[in-house]
């Protein structure tokens, strides 16, 4: 949601408003995400401003009170995030204008440039905490439920080759989160979840937290629902010029999540991988050389 729904009226009455309304203004419009997801208070705090000033600003604007502000954004978001459909279309004309090449150079383009800024100093430092922990736990849920499954099944895989005790949390039969029962504060959740958010993530997440699980997330804002749960957060950017959002960077996470670990686990990795290794050559599980055609 690049501008919120009140974005033209604001800018309109601006002129009329204090500088404390002004602060707050400022804020609403520049953070139409946090809008909608923050509490009146956190978002007065950083607004720089008391809560009453965020509810004087919706008075000034005509509206009943601060929660009808939050609401009107909450509704655009949800409006903006599950209309699949309207993007499809909005892309399908891009696409016809443009041409396939742009389209897939723009997805790519933008995708490497999302997996650049995971190499930032306060990305790497959340990756290296993230491993840490997932490192020193006992247990490892992994968790991710529709397009958000992939990077959680992916970041399972690697750590179940690497030795770790890795649980997948994937709700095959209804009975995923069953796996919990035995859980505790010597395990970890590992979650990924990005707008739009899957419901029944943040629930199980939430539980998780309730019997002492500590929670890595792998979303795509500080203030995303599952963040607001987490011990960790690794912000993965999502924006794409498909109709779809990209996961692409959540997937590089957790496979560099999953080398972090495997390289932190030393010789307990080597003989986990050296095992599989001597499985895969019993089933003969891999081809000896590529195929050729007849």
């Amino acid at each position: 949601m690049q501008n919120g729904p009140l974005a033209d009226q604001i800018v309109q009455a601006f002129d009329t408003m204090s500088e404390q309304l002004r602060a707050a203004a400022r804020y609403v419009l520049n953070q139409p995400r946090e809008v909608a997801l923050l509490s009146m208070r956190e978002q007065a705090r950083q607004a720089g401003v008391q809560p009453a000033t965020m509810t004087r600003l919706a008075k000034h604007l005509g509206l009943a009170g601060y929660e009808d502000i939050r609401q009107l954004h909450a509704d655009a978001m949800r409006g903006d995030v599950t209309g699949f459909a309207g993007r499809v279309g909005a892309q399908a004309k891009s696409q016809k204008l443009k041409g396939d090449q742009v389209l897939a150079a723009d997805m790519l383009g933008g995708i490497a440039a999302q997996v650049g800024q995971l190499s930032q100093p306060q990305s790497l430092e959340m990756l290296v905490e993230a491993a840490r922990r997932l490192g020193a736990a006992r247990r490892i849920y992994c968790l991710g439920l529709r397009s958000s499954h992939s990077p959680a099944w992916h970041l399972h895989y690697i750590l179940s080759l690497a030795g770790k005790h890795s649980i997948m949390l994937d709700a095959v039969g209804g009975i995923g989160a069953d796996a919990l029962g035995s859980a505790s504060g010597e395990d970890v959740m590992v979650a990924v979840s990005v707008l739009p958010y899957t419901r029944q993530t943040i629930e199980i997440a939430d539980y998780a937290g309730e019997v002492g699980v500590p929670l890595i997330a792998i979303t795509d804002s500080l203030v995303a629902p599952l963040a607001q749960l987490a011990a960790c957060t690794l912000v993965v950017p999502t924006e794409s010029p498909s109709f779809l959002h990209a996961m692409s960077p959540a997937f590089v996470v957790a496979e560099v999540l999953g080398a972090l670990v495997a390289g932190q686990a030393g010789d307990a990795a080597g003989a986990a991988l050296a095992a599989v290794d001597r499985q895969s050559a019993a089933l003969n599980t891999h081809l000896k050389t590529r195929m050729k055609r007849p």
